[in-house]
């Protein structure tokens, strides 16, 4: 590959990179703008305190996060937004679950049921797939200088469900009722975690060989590219060596 070609390769990627950073900081905007409506107040809305933590954890800058709270506060008149998810089966029979917010549902709704058609997928019914997952809250901390008996009490004291241990970090679970206590609790008497944030977790996964695995790839990354959606969860797993191949079809060109 020329000199010119790798340079303009490289500018490609800083501008999706870019655009996708620009993406995920109008979501967050979303859901803080969202949260804001029901008190300005973090420490008495644990809605808007998450929002505000993950924005924190993505670098979103200051001044962003003071516009859309000043906007929330102004007393104008706000799109009204309404939570929505949506259950179904991408390729291979992968469950997928999408999390949304939306100004208009009979936009959204069909939006997301020709993604789901598009990668050989169908969209279910609300309950359809969410009973092969877990609904928790995950606070994941740097290990550097922590050790594990003494964050496994700090866990217990704030009321976590369980600490988990994998390379370089502690993942801490809890419910999502307790959810927002537990990450200000390590959050104060610990570190500022990683990240933290409620997902659903698979309980089983489904293994998927290397087409599957790329064709639920590009289903994720379509949905995550729509703008009322927030988050997306899936029940799959490949092998090392898929992933591998996946990552070299991701960095080819």
């Amino acid at each position: 590959m020329s000199g010119h070609s790798q340079f303009k390769n490289i500018m490609y990627r800083k501008g999706a990179q870019d655009a996708k950073r620009a993406k995920t900081f109008a979501k967050l905007g979303r859901e803080i703008l969202v949260a804001a409506k029901s008190g300005s107040d973090p420490q008495s809305n644990p809605r808007l305190r998450s929002a505000l933590a993950a924005a924190r954890t993505v670098n979103m800058p200051s001044d962003n996060i003071n516009r859309i709270m000043k906007k929330a506060a102004g007393g104008e008149e706000l799109e009204s937004y309404e939570d929505v998810r949506f259950e179904g089966f991408g390729p291979g029979g992968v469950a997928v679950i999408v999390e949304a917010l939306t100004d208009n549902r009979n936009r959204t709704v069909p939006e997301m049921r020709s993604i789901f058609s598009k990668f050989g997928g169908n969209l279910g019914e609300i309950g359809s797939v969410n009973f092969m997952f877990e609904h928790i809250g995950i606070v994941v901390l740097s290990k550097e200088d922590l050790f594990i008996e003494s964050l496994f009490e700090k866990a217990v004291d704030a009321g976590a469900d369980n600490l988990e241990e994998n390379e370089g970090e502690f993942v801490i679970t809890t419910s999502v009722g307790l959810f927002g206590q537990v990450r200000d609790y390590m959050t104060e008497q610990v570190k500022t975690p990683l990240s933290s944030e409620i997902v659903w977790r698979p309980i089983n996964t489904i293994d998927c060989d290397f087409e599957t695995t790329k064709t639920l790839f590009r289903m994720v990354d379509v949905l995550e590219d729509n703008d009322d959606v927030q988050k997306v969860f899936t029940n799959f797993s490949c092998s090392d060596e898929v992933q591998h191949k996946i990552d070299e079809e991701f960095n080819k060109d």
